[in-house]
């Protein structure tokens, strides 16, 4: 699946979670249903997944970042739950990207009302 297909379906998962559980609860909880959603999918995805820093092309310290989610080696997930989020998020975003290679960012707030609200894609270079 491409960026964008993949996407679709982390969202529509995303929307579910929300659906059923509503807004309030731990980070944790959204993760863990997230990841049961993409899984009944078939959706391949890495969990809490530790990163090193790349500095110069070398990697300077090891297990340096967590990613919450990371689907399919190409579209990386974070979840919140915070009443709104702070620019440096967006900034650990594009790091992320950056040290992984990877273009887009699904950065999912689920402390709000309507989900739609809380969903922000990053692409390397852009704010959606």
């Amino acid at each position: 699946m491409t960026e964008n297909e993949l996407s679709y379906e982390i969202i529509g998962s995303a929307i579910e979670v929300h659906q059923v559980l509503g807004p309030g609860l731990l980070e944790s909880a959204y993760e863990e249903c997230l990841c049961y959603e993409l899984s009944q999918k078939g959706i391949r995805f890495d969990r809490q997944l530790l990163m090193p820093l790349r500095y110069k092309g070398a990697i300077v310290k090891e297990n340096m970042y967590r990613l919450d989610i990371w689907v399919e080696k190409k579209v990386i997930v974070d979840v919140k739950s915070v009443e709104q989020i702070p620019p440096v998020y967006f900034k650990q975003v594009k790091s992320y990207l950056q040290q992984t290679g990877s273009k887009l960012d699904l950065l999912l707030n689920f402390n709000v009302p309507v989900l739609k609200e809380g969903i922000h894609r990053i692409v390397l270079g852009l704010e959606e």
